[in-house]
């Protein structure tokens, strides 16, 4: 969950309900007839691998623009956000035989290659969306130090508690398919070759099996590196900051509100542990009952322990319950934001094979 106030986190562009021609809306999503305000997926994923590169050194993988389409250099075994974040590129290349040379073909054309990869990304995530109804503001301003008339835009605002979930696939990250299968092959057969000879080892896919009944095989970076790519990912929502209009509108969107846990499956059971009032749909609320349900019903999906992060001065009339649940739960932990992503990361090295 975020906390902020006074902020235009994701803008919509020109906001047509305004009086003013220089006028930008926020994005906000209407249910069971009210507003709530919400920051895309996409921004949030932009936010994250920025946070990754300022703070984590992550090279990240260039981009290359053609025509209307744009795309990675899709290489994960290079770079951690192919790998993390996932890609798609279409693409051909020349046929060059062992001395470097391109092969030609009967009509003395260069011979191509399909290279199509994509990879689904191992990182998921949901919008950040408010957790009440929100009313924005249509906050007016003015650019007034030239000379003549003022010119005058508008910007809609608001103040909010948010949230959004995300789910990491550990037995995902540092491992790819090289098969002929859509939607599987992650590597083509050159960057696999490279893999290998660079420390990469091949594994059984679990799950997949070839035509003569024998399991696909995978490559798989070194432990060291999955390691390093998960945790660093994890560690860097103590970091992570971005929105529109920062320079009036600068807000806090690390994390005032956490639960981590390992999970055998790729359910996302804590989605709704907090609520709204359901009177005027105004205010958030923490929904411990909804909380010690799923800690209850999905305990057998739980690997170790589920660390629940919360900030000082954030929904404080909830510390006594909250560190109550540490007793009728003996796999709970309740920490501070920071130490909570700390004590997650310290126990999810353990549980990479």
């Amino acid at each position: 969950m975020l906390d902020v106030d006074v902020v235009a986190l994701n803008n919509a562009g020109k906001n047509t309900s305004s009086n003013f021609d220089n006028a930008v809306a926020t994005k906000k999503i209407k249910k069971n007839s009210l507003y709530y305000t919400y920051v895309s997926g996409q921004a949030w994923r932009y936010w994250w691998r920025e946070a990754l590169k300022l703070n984590h050194g992550w090279d990240l993988s260039p981009v290359t623009r053609e025509s209307k389409i744009a795309f990675t250099d899709a290489e994960p075994v290079t770079y951690a956000d192919d790998d993390v974040f996932g890609y798609m590129k279409a693409a051909k290349d020349v046929v060059r035989d062992d001395e470097g040379n391109p092969v030609l073909d009967s009509k003395g054309k260069e011979k191509k290659e399909d290279v199509t990869v994509t990879r689904v990304s191992p990182l998921k995530n949901s919008a950040i969306v408010s957790v009440a109804s929100v009313n924005t503001v249509e906050n007016w301003s003015s650019m007034a130090r030239q000379e003549g008339d003022s010119v005058p835009y508008s910007r809609e605002e608001y103040s909010a508690i948010m949230k959004g979930m995300f789910s990491l696939d550990l037995f995902q990250v540092g491992t790819f398919a090289s098969y002929n299968k859509t939607g599987f092959k992650n590597l083509t057969d050159k960057l696999k070759e490279e893999a290998l000879k660079s420390g990469a080892s091949l594994i059984d896919d679990p799950f997949v099996k070839g035509k003569n009944g024998e399991p696909q095989k995978l490559v798989r970076l070194s432990k060291d590196i999955r390691i390093k790519r998960i945790t660093d990912t994890i560690l860097a929502l103590k970091t992570i900051s971005g929105g529109a209009m920062q320079t009036n509108n600068m807000a806090d969107v690390t994390p005032k509100f956490i639960v981590l846990a390992s999970t055998v499956s790729g359910n996302h059971p804590f989605s709704h542990i907090v609520k709204s009032d359901g009177i005027r749909n105004e205010k958030a609320l923490l929904n411990l009952t909804g909380l010690k349900e799923v800690l209850t019903d999905y305990k057998d999906q739980f690997i170790g322990e589920v660390f629940i992060g919360k900030r000082s001065g954030f929904m404080d009339e909830y510390n006594e319950e909250l560190k109550a649940l540490e007793s009728e739960f003996p796999n709970v932990k309740v920490l501070s934001v920071n130490q909570a992503i700390d004590k997650y990361c310290e126990q999810v090295k353990s549980q990479v094979q």
